[in-house]
């Protein structure tokens, strides 16, 4: 089968064609014939050598596909009525990138009716991700207010939309006019750019002083300190990622007193009968947004599968609002 590789840590040329042989699925896994490949952040972490592959995971990057259903587990299949021939997108540990891809049966969703290979392939990632961190770990409830950094992001722009979904407020920050603009459009209440406004001072605003409920945090450094000071009573903190450094500095008299939660997680190493169980509650409560149109895939770029340097070339710029997507 025809892959991307990381030939050595470093710039996204780095990423080069090859072939390498065709899997074989193991006891409770499928093969699909992937379609469409999403790329996410941590993908550019494994390509400069900042995100190790978990053990027992392929080398190849890619932690999304999309495909049809091409041979696997009869019986695991059967179980989760999945069958040969269907339409799945689906959570792997690695080895996205490729034409062939195996995937647990568990992490597999069959693609919500009317959507492309390549909108499908744009879900598995950030939906598992948000739901597991925002309203899992963070336990967002209907009534209140969540504050996404960096809501044109592909996991910005899939909170904006499930919260908003499941009866929240929502305030996003982003850095221009324009991915602000993008993000009140589907569904923030607010948007504040980072770059000429102090979001600080614009949460405390936008909420009377009471700050908000929930923030979903891919920054860390010098940010936690500053989203401290949004945080409401008895307010979560919930930081996914790290861009802005893994050391922070922060009141904790303002946790005592305010009954803060600071808390974190990551998706990738965690077990199969954790990743299983957000695909059923996906399955149950989102999916069905999905197909009927209430929550919509936001894909700001395609290119194919041998063009995936310059694909990272323009994850790394910051300029994309919502996900890119390689195609086979």
């Amino acid at each position: 089968m025809r892959v991307i590789e990381i030939t050595s840590f470093g710039a996204p040329e780095v990423l080069q064609a090859g072939t390498r042989p065709d899997p074989e699925p193991a006891a409770g896994e499928v093969l699909i014939r992937v379609r469409a490949s999403g790329v996410n952040r941590p993908d550019v972490l494994q390509r400069t050598g900042n995100y190790p592959v978990p053990p027992g995971a392929s080398d190849i990057p890619g932690l999304e596909v999309a495909g049809e259903i091409v041979g696997g587990d009869a019986s695991a299949m059967s179980a989760a009525d999945l069958k040969i021939g269907d339409r799945v997108c689906a959570l792997v540990a690695g080895g996205g990138y490729a034409e062939l891809c195996v995937a647990p049966v568990g992490q597999c969703l069959s693609v919500p009716e009317g959507l492309s290979d390549i909108e499908a392939a744009s879900l598995p990632e950030t939906f598992f991700t948000v739901w597991s961190n925002v309203f899992e770990r963070a336990r967002l409830q209907k009534g209140e207010t969540l504050l996404v950094q960096g809501g044109s992001s592909g996991i910005g722009v899939t909170a904006i939309q499930i919260a908003k979904s499941m009866g929240a407020m929502v305030l996003v920050t982003a850095g221009t006019d324009e991915k602000c603009a993008a993000c009140m459009a589907l569904g923030a209440d607010h948007a504040i750019n980072y770059k000429t406004s102090d979001f600080v001072e614009e949460v405390k605003k936008l909420t009377k002083g009471q700050g908000v409920d929930v923030i979903l945090d891919m920054v860390g450094g010098s940010y936690v300190a500053r989203e401290v000071e949004c945080l409401a009573e008895d307010g979560r903190l919930v930081i996914i990622a790290v861009q802005g450094g893994v050391k922070a500095e922060f009141n904790a008299g303002m946790v005592l007193r305010r009954r803060l939660t600071i808390t974190g997680s990551t998706l990738r190493p965690r077990s199969l009968e954790f990743k299983t169980s957000i695909a059923a509650a996906l399955k149950e409560k989102v999916w069905p947004l999905i197909s009927s149109g209430a929550i919509k895939p936001v894909v700001h770029s395609t290119f194919a599968a041998a063009d995936a340097s310059r694909a990272h070339a323009l994850m790394e710029s910051n300029r994309h609002i919502g996900k890119i997507v390689l195609t086979w």
